[in-house]
């Protein structure tokens, strides 16, 4: 690749995991690769910047269906009999269901019992019409949360949870680094840490889960995954954040992989070419603009911390920005409450009228879960992640005038 075009593929490898939202897979793994970016001083590699903190640690601790902590696979025998020693029970060969296979078990009647812990489903979840009648068709929904949130007042048990400020343990970065995580403030009322939760439940239940805390969780998760047993809180308290792998006690974390070889039976890259596939849907006449959704930069997620808070004054409302050349040629006025509709559902949104996104394209946020953005989302996912294509809904919008006028939706 030429050299003057290395700046632009450094920074395009410094992904967001929207990109898993446009449609099926892609490895951009293999981009690095060719150009000679990982593993080496020549580039930045792939670094996939995370949504929210502790997403990595969350996956680097198991948090998948497919996956024990340190990514060993639940259909490697090795691995299993490895976690079986440490837990003494034994576990399933097959994977697990991923969220949006949860929701559908569900409605099937397949699925007795969901825990939701610190997720606000209904909000940040795709279709969320179809979410909803999941909760619903549930016979037992449980939800840890710091606040009533729509997917809590769906639950039949909500569990008052413990905010980051409130904690302690690890969080994990993107660039895999352990840093420590210590209670600022105590938890109000009768509020408590997701890990002391678990516990809870877990005795109530007859089952001693055997690390009373998180110290002793993390010392346990080094037993089942050599890439972390050189880790410890201890540790951590005195040289600060950490790198994994550390297998070694003794030696530092390995910052940066690959420099000598793959992760493979012979040490080398394994390329392959993968197939496009089209989004799960198109714009046509009927719905002609696409609707790309993501964050605002004053508030996190869901919303559900920083709408109560100073935050609410700096975006107070839900917009749906579109060019001025869509807003000319459907009559909306900036300002004017629209209705916004897909093949899935529908929202009330306020249009933002500006030259941010381009024409034929239109953008909301889903911080206002009661504007309903995510009631439009379809729930077509990504063929290997299962990530819902958050970034490709087709759309029609209209507005209260041309409504009362009788038109109905402005195509």
């Amino acid at each position: 690749m030429p050299a003057r075009h290395s700046g632009y593929v450094n920074a395009l490898l410094r992904e967001c995991f929207g990109r898993l939202q446009w449609g099926p897979h892609s490895q951009s793994s293999a981009l690095a690769i060719l150009r000679g970016a990982v593993g080496t001083d020549r580039g930045y590699g792939v670094n996939p910047l995370r949504g929210q903190n502790n997403v990595q640690g969350a996956s680097d601790m198991g948090a998948l269906p497919d996956l024990l902590p340190g990514y060993g696979k639940v259909t490697d025998p090795g691995v299993r009999s490895r976690a079986e020693a440490v837990w003494g029970v034994r576990m399933p060969d097959r994977p697990g269901r991923r969220i949006p296979d949860m929701f559908a078990a569900a409605r099937a009647g397949d699925l007795r019992a969901l825990w939701v812990i610190g997720e606000d489903v209904c909000a940040t979840d795709p279709d969320s019409n179809q979410v909803t009648e999941a909760l619903r068709a549930c016979p037992l929904v449980v939800c840890n949360e710091l606040f009533l949130s729509e997917t809590a007042r769906h639950a039949d048990v909500v569990l008052p949870a413990a905010s980051w400020l409130e904690k302690d343990g690890t969080f994990v970065n993107f660039d895999r680094r352990f840093q420590r995580v210590r209670p600022a403030v105590p938890a109000p009322g009768e509020a408590r840490s997701d890990f002391d939760i678990i516990h809870a439940l877990a005795s109530a239940m007859g089952v001693g889960l055997g690390c009373p805390t998180p110290a002793d969780a993390l010392a346990e998760c080094g037993r089942v995954a050599p890439v972390f047993a050189g880790l410890s809180h201890e540790r951590l308290d005195r040289e600060g954040a950490v790198p994994w792998p550390c297998p070694d006690p003794g030696r530092p974390g390995e910052a940066k992989l690959y420099a000598e070889r793959f992760a493979t039976s012979d040490g080398r890259a394994r390329l392959s070419a993968t197939p496009y596939l089209p989004p799960g849907e198109q714009p046509d006449d009927d719905f002609p603009l696409l609707l790309v959704t993501g964050r605002r930069w004053a508030h996190y997620n869901s919303g559900s911390m920083t709408r109560r808070g100073g935050n609410l004054a700096l975006d107070p409302v839900d917009h749906l920005d579109l060019h001025p050349d869509d807003a000319a040629r459907y009559d909306v006025r900036n300002g004017a409450r629209l209705t916004v509709e897909s093949r899935h559902g529908r929202a009330r949104l306020i249009a933002r009228i500006s030259e941010q996104t381009p024409p034929g394209q239109v953008f909301g946020s889903f911080h206002f879960p009661a504007s309903g953005v995510n009631r439009l989302t379809s729930d077509h996912t990504d063929t290997v992640t299962s990530c819902p294509e958050y970034k490709v809904t087709a759309v029609r919008v209209s507005g209260t005038v041309h409504e009362a006028a009788g038109r109905g939706a402005l195509r």
